[in-house]
């Protein structure tokens, strides 16, 4: 591929819905996307996209979920994450594991460990990156950083957007060239990333994101390369 994006974030939409369709329990369709993430990090290794970012839980997910689908939700995560820090793909290719959020307030201190390992291990790969968003929301992100930002006494007359950059979660982060929301619904979502999308390509996919898989991910690259090549023109 002649253009490829430094930095894809994916919205994974439609887990539930999928699950609805097919007359299955909710969860049914979290296992079904957990095991599509797997499928579409060896395709982001394959085609040489340095860094993935997963929005997988707000912090308004989590608290408004009928009890029994939080439990099962969080036994997906802690399944998938005991998978993924001793995945080979993410030693071979030597990519960081980042957590992003709230997810040390919100999830129960088993599947903080397990995150926790993850990131220890994985702490010195430094040709990929693997971002997950638990307990995140976009736009408590950005109220914190305003928080931070006055807190530290900066003057205002020396605040830039290096400094707003500075002071988010996502500060180790580059800025996202490309952001796919699956599930059929073109809209954000409580300000994901509000600062690093500012200037992303969007593509919205009809798919509910356990049937977006590989192949859909290598043509929406394609497209991606598509939009850069005509220029504005």
């Amino acid at each position: 591929m002649e253009k490829l994006p430094i930095h894809i974030a994916i919205i994974p939409d439609g887990n539930r819905r999928w699950a609805k369709e097919k007359g299955l329990d909710p969860w049914v369709g979290h296992e079904e996307g957990a095991k599509n993430i797997e499928a579409l990090v060896r395709k982001g290794f394959e085609l040489g996209i340095r860094n993935m970012s997963f929005w997988g839980s707000s912090r308004e997910n989590l608290a408004k979920r009928p009890l029994a689908e939080k439990k099962e939700l969080l036994r997906v995560y802690e399944e998938y994450f005991k998978r993924l820090i001793v995945n080979e793909d993410v030693f071979k290719h030597q990519a960081k594991i980042n957590i992003i959020g709230r997810w040390k307030e919100q999830l129960p201190s088993s599947l903080v460990d397990i995150l926790e390992d993850g990131m220890e291990k994985t702490k010195e790969h430094s040709k990929y990156t693997l971002n997950f968003f638990l307990a995140y929301s976009g736009d408590d992100e950005m109220i914190e950083t305003v928080k931070e930002i006055v807190h530290s006494g900066i003057p205002y007359e020396e605040i830039t957007g290096s400094t707003i950059k500075a002071h988010l979660m996502t500060k180790d982060l580059p800025a996202v060239d490309y952001l796919i929301r699956t599930g059929g619904e073109p809209h954000l979502s409580v300000g994901f990333m509000m600062w690093d999308i500012a200037n992303a390509e969007l593509y919205f996919a009809d798919e509910y994101f356990p049937d977006f898989g590989p192949e859909q991910l290598e043509e929406a690259i394609e497209e991606y390369e598509e939009r850069g090549r005509r220029k504005g023109a």
